[in-house]
Order: structure tokens, then C-alpha cells, then sequence
């Protein structure tokens, strides 16, 4: 099994112009909203303004994420783009429960709604969506953030589709229950999107060993080595969505010199390299020195 996690720079341009495409479907979906009465136009503006903040914390976690590492920060900033996406992905499940107990007030108590401000300032919205998932396509597929405001802009764009539907039944046919139900819907959705960002960015600060990655498939595979007696206190963590790192013991079936001993090491580190996609590496090499021999755990 081959594993790539290569890190690809996301396209800053691309990044600016859907943070300021969603900053204006956001103010004008809240004007909109109020002018026109409707809480699903509103909670749809509150979603785009996460999709903002997302692409905001994106481009920030980006320019931050390049500075240097230092004494202090040996690690560089990468994991600033893990927090960001956790505190973004936390900010709009607030969000939604709260447009939860709007939504029940509104069922209860009905309100009168204009639905052609309504289907106007939607449909801006669905255009401006449209475009901005088409700008962040690409870059999603290889980046935690990215991928968080790609999911939130696919959510916005299906509720903006709701959003003039429910307009249309508003607009001929007074059906005004229907605006706090697409109230609920979008919130289902966007929670649903969001969980299993928040599950990855909590698993990456966890130093959870990352998704895809066998810890047994690797000792299997180095222990094949045939100057390799054994491989324990295996450790796998990612400082953020594309960086892995990886270190453990490795024991030397005999007494060599220490030209033969990097010889394997640098074996074993093109193993992981090009097998399993791992690039930060550290494999403590050993004879025998090691009382217990587990493999994986007892942090050293």
C-alpha cells in the first residue's frame, strides 16, 4: 500500500477572491434576511459567514504556517492551520443549534415573509457559491482548511438552491412553515459536513496515528530488513493535515560498525519514504538495550 502526502501550496489568489465573494453574499443575505423576514435567509448568511471565516483562517494559517521555526517553536506554526479549522468547525455547529431554536419559534409563531427579496438576494448567493467552489476545488482535496471552507461553500450552495425553492412556494403560495424547516435542513447538512472536520482536527491534536497509516504494515515491513532483528516503541503523529512523522527503535541482529548501522538506518528511512509517504523520521538504532519491546507506546 502506497501512501502520498506530499504538501501543496493552495492558490492564494483563488483564496482572496472567494473571501471577498462570500463577505458580500454574507452582508447581503443578512439584509436581505431582515428586509425580507426570512430566518432561512439569515442562517444561510450566517453559513457563508463561516465559509468567511474559513477562507480568512486559511489565508492566515497559510502566511503564518510558512514562518521558520524557532528555539521556542521548534515544530514551525504548521499546527496553526489544525486550530483553525477546529475553531472554525466549532464556530458554525454554535451556529446552527442556535438557528435550531430559532427555527422552533418561528414554527410556532408564523410570520408573514417577502418572498420575492427573497428569491432575489438567494440567487446572488447561490451565483457567488457556485464561483467560489469552482475557485477552491482543486486546493481541497490536499489541505485541512481548504477543505473545511470547500465543505461549508457546497452546504451554502445546496441551501441557497432550498433557499429559492422555498422562496417560490413562499412567494405564490403563502407556505410560510417551509422557511424555518429549510432553516433546519441547512443546519442538519452543515453539521453533518462539519463533524468529520472537527473528528480530524481533534485525531491530529491528539497525535492520533494518522488515517491510512498501518502501524503493523510497517513493522512488518522493515522488520524484513535482514539486518533488522527487531522494530518497537513505534510512534506516528501529523504536525498538521500533510505532514506525518514517525519514529521508533530499531534492533540490529549483531555488533556492527557504525557505517553499517546508518547504512540500514537510511534503508529503513527509504522504506517509509517511499512506501508509506512518511518524510520526518527517527529511528533510534539499537543492540539489545531495550527491556521491553513493545511495539507500539511507552513514549521515550
Amino acid at each position: 500500500m502506497v501512501h502520498s502526502h506530499h504538501h501543496i501550496e493552495p492558490n492564494k489568489k483563488n483564496l482572496l477572491i472567494s473571501i471577498i465573494l462570500n463577505a458580500v453574499i454574507t452582508i447581503a443575505e443578512f439584509i436581505g434576511g431582515i428586509l425580507s423576514n426570512s430566518l432561512a435567509l439569515i442562517s444561510d448568511a450566517a453559513h457563508n459567514l463561516g465559509d468567511t471565516m474559513a477562507i480568512i483562517i486559511s489565508y492566515i494559517a497559510m502566511i503564518i504556517g510558512k514562518k521558520d521555526s524557532t528555539a521556542k517553536n521548534t515544530f514551525g506554526y504548521k499546527r496553526i492551520e489544525i486550530l483553525a479549522a477546529l475553531f472554525n468547525a466549532v464556530v458554525l455547529i454554535v451556529i446552527s443549534v442556535y438557528l435550531f431554536f430559532e427555527a422552533y419559534e418561528r414554527f410556532m409563531n408564523p410570520e408573514p415573509i417577502k418572498g420575492k427579496t427573497m428569491f432575489i438576494v438567494a440567487t446572488i448567493g447561490l451565483l457567488g457559491n457556485l464561483i467560489s467552489v469552482l475557485l477552491l476545488h482543486k486546493d481541497s482535496a490536499h489541505n485541512l482548511n481548504v477543505k473545511a471552507a470547500y465543505v461549508h461553500l457546497i452546504g451554502d450552495t445546496l441551501s441557497s438552491v432550498g433557499v429559492i425553492f422555498g422562496s417560490i412556494l413562499i412567494y405564490f403560495w403563502n407556505i410560510y412553515w417551509i422557511d424555518p424547516l429549510l432553516t433546519v435542513i441547512i443546519g442538519l447538512v452543515i453539521i453533518k459536513a462539519t463533524w468529520s472536520i472537527l473528528k480530524e482536527t481533534i485525531e491530529i491534536l491528539m497525535q492520533a496515528s494518522p488515517a491510512g497509516l498501518d502501524l503493523k504494515e510497517i513493522q512488518d515491513k522493515l522488520e524484513k530488513h535482514p539486518q533488522i532483528k527487531d522494530i518497537h516503541h513505534m510512534h506516528a503523529w501529523s504536525l498538521s493535515d500533510n505532514l506525518i512523522h514517525f519514529q521508533c527503535h530499531a534492533d540490529v541482529s549483531k555488533n556492527l560498525p557504525i557505517s553499517d548501522i546508518d547504512k540500514i538506518r537510511i534503508e529503513l528511512e527509504n522504506t517509509l519514504h517511499n512506501t508509506f509517504g512518511i518524510d520526518h523520521i527517527t529511528i533510534q538504532m539499537e543492540l539489545d538495550t531495550c527491556t521491553e519491546k513493545t511495539a507500539v507506546g511507552k513514549k521515550d
